[in-house]
């Protein structure tokens, strides 16, 4: 096997691979990945055996230590349909080997959730138990399955009784502008943070992915007072982002937003309502999940694994 580092003359053939991949979405494609380039330096790798691509791993490097990819929700190594175990196991020691060649000591691995699985594909799970790696992260995902959705709860369903009586209003809009506006004010006021994209670059990216990255907004009088970001993949509506602003919040704009998504995405296998972890999973924001779950949301785990090289 061949392990080499992704150029950019290489976009064309990275991109193909993604797109026909197994467990691959557009988080990974080159439009997407590089959009904070200037951020990371990137260090993607590409595995070859007999000079065909049979894996990617979509990474960036900061002194001695590889991680893949912090600057992405989900990572690690996307495969398509003919990929083996036995051949995994080969490329962690193709890799391995290359890194130790590289003056790199440690391997960050970020998992990709088996909900984004057109097939199968835990073979790296099983790679990482071979090499002992270190589970140091777990994060909870609250995931509405299309199949045997449960009921919402009676406190959710009064609050979109509430927005309905004050005749809240759900639509699809391009308008980031005012959403991030919301969004900046709560994550500032609550946590003293900013979202992980600025206004322009989520605008960027929403215009290089415009079927992916949707924005759906709730209104009253005319005034938007809550939002959800969706990131749509062939399995997975995922909420990249929600924010409401205090009327929105006392008129339940938010659960009915929710309510109006989840029967837009019955498509989807899964709707993914995100984390509600800090402090590499070791804290739950109880208050946010309960919300998540009051929807009929169970959890599923992402987890973040070291290697020493």
């Amino acid at each position: 096997m061949e392990v080499r580092v992704f150029q950019h003359a290489d976009k064309l053939l990275w991109d193909q691979f993604v797109k026909q991949s197994k467990n691959g979405t557009f988080l990974f494609e080159r439009d997407y990945m590089d959009y904070h380039a200037d951020r990371f330096t990137d260090c993607s790798l590409m595995i070859y055996q007999r000079n065909q691509l049979i894996a990617l791993l979509p990474a960036h490097r900061k002194d001695n230590i590889l991680y893949s990819h912090y600057g992405l929700t989900y990572g690690g190594f996307i495969t398509d349909s003919g990929m083996t175990t036995p051949k995994m196991l080969d490329i962690f020691a193709a890799v391995f080997y290359f890194l130790t060649t590289h003056q790199i000591k440690k391997l960050i691995y970020k998992t990709i959730p088996s909900i984004y699985h057109q097939i199968p594909a835990e073979e790296d799970r099983y790679a990482l138990f071979v090499h002992k790696a270190k589970l140091f992260r777990r994060d909870v995902l609250s995931i509405v399955q299309r199949e045997n959705r449960l009921p919402f709860q009676e406190r959710r369903q009064r609050s979109i009784t509430k927005a309905t009586k004050n005749k809240v209003q759900i639509q699809q809009t391009n308008d980031f502008e005012s959403f991030w506006n919301i969004l900046v004010e709560n994550l500032q006021t609550k946590y003293n943070t900013q979202p992980v994209h600025t206004l322009e670059e989520i605008e960027l990216l929403h215009g290089r992915f415009p079927v992916c990255i949707k924005l759906f907004a709730a209104y009253h009088t005319d005034k938007m007072v809550a939002g959800v970001v969706i990131y749509e993949s062939e399995l997975v509506a995922h909420v990249q982002y929600i924010s409401s602003s205090e009327e929105g919040r006392k008129i339940g704009a938010l659960d009915l937003l929710f309510s109006y998504l989840l029967e837009l995405f019955l498509d989807k296998k899964h709707f993914d309502f995100g984390i509600s972890n800090e402090n590499n999973g070791f804290y739950l924001n109880k208050g946010l999940i309960e919300q998540k779950e009051g929807f009929g949301a169970r959890a599923m785990v992402h987890d973040f694994y070291e290697l020493d090289v």
